[in-house]
């Protein structure tokens, strides 16, 4: 239900004109990196991540189409929505991003993934707005659980549960599959000449030789290197459950909303310190660490100073600043 055809657009590999397969990585882009309100630097809570053809937009804080449009990237291509959990700074953009498509007719739907109590929360206010079942574009309500995956060619999307305040709150990891290149060396050798049949066997086609010879694939591919991945997780109030499913990705963006000063009242309202985020980064052996739902209380210095003690490369990130993740 929940994979359409623009999670099948990342799925499609492509090949680069001398027919090596390109790698899928993600490129992120920061729509918002306020924590529970907004400043006039920072927005509230949106990431979009973009793979392949297909983008996935995470959370929707109030305000999020004005920050899609002057990110640049527009609206088109965004089919799906993914909800970390139901508090408003996180969901309440949903209302008018979706009149806005639908004014500009520039997406024929949407479907929007989160947990039942998250998908329960958006089915009654987009009620609310225009009626059930009655919103201006075509709107597909996908509750996921917490072991919900869905996989289609180069690319999974998992969900685990996070702890937050008592509600049903995901993370999501995107994992790319495991890419073989071709192996220049064994083509030299076995006399596969540049151009159409290298790109052939690029595809997973076999070939044969003017000689006769047939080649396949499997006879020029190197060894298996790693696929990229992302974890991402919104608001979260402990990170010991979080571990094993953030375990050895690429890049993960998790909030940092209090220094250890305020370890107590982080504790009282149910959120990380930068610290726990270092310490998490850390014993999950991520490649990076962004910092986002940033206070306005703290310089953002401090903050990345404190989580870089625990895992120097971890940054605390910006409205509108982009991030390639690739699989190191």
């Amino acid at each position: 239900m929940f994979i359409g055809s623009g999670f099948a657009a990342v799925a499609a590999p492509r090949n680069d004109h001398l027919g090596r397969r390109i790698a899928v990585l993600f490129e992120l882009t920061f729509l918002g990196t306020a924590a529970s309100t907004p400043s006039p630097e920072r927005g509230l809570p949106a990431l979009m991540v973009t793979a392949g053809g297909a983008r996935f937009l995470i959370d929707c804080g109030e305000g999020t189409q004005r920050q899609i449009l002057r990110s640049g990237l527009g609206f088109r291509r965004l089919r799906h929505i993914l909800l970390t959990h139901a508090h408003l700074d996180h969901v309440l953009g949903i209302g008018g991003l979706i009149a806005t498509l639908a004014l500009l007719k520039t997406n024929s739907g949407l479907t929007i993934g989160g947990s039942g109590e998250t998908i329960g929360f958006v089915q009654g206010y987009l009620a609310s707005l225009w009626g059930e079942g009655r919103a201006p574009i075509s709107v597909s309500l996908a509750p996921l659980g917490p072991n919900a995956a869905f996989e289609q060619g180069e690319l999974c999307l998992s969900c685990f549960a996070v702890r937050h305040r008592g509600t049903e709150s995901l993370g999501f990891r995107f994992d790319t599959a495991p890419r073989r290149h071709l192996d220049s060396a064994r083509l030299t050798a076995l006399g596969v000449p540049n151009g159409p049949l290298r790109k052939q066997l690029a595809a997973g086609e076999a070939v044969v030789l003017d000689d006769g010879r047939r080649v396949a694939p499997e006879d020029v591919l190197g060894p298996a290197a790693a696929g990229a991945s992302l974890a991402v997780i919104g608001d979260a109030e402990e990170v010991e459950t979080l571990v094993e499913p953030v375990r050895g990705t690429d890049a993960l963006v998790i909030e940092a909303t209090f220094l250890e000063q305020d370890a107590a009242l982080a504790r009282e309202r149910g959120h990380l310190t930068a610290g726990d985020a270092g310490r998490l980064a850390a014993a999950a052996g991520v490649g990076a660490l962004y910092l986002t739902h940033i206070s306005g209380r703290y310089d953002p210095a401090a903050i990345a100073a404190e989580a870089a003690q625990h895992f120097p490369n971890a940054r605390v990130v910006s409205d509108f600043e982009k991030v390639t993740v690739r699989a190191l």
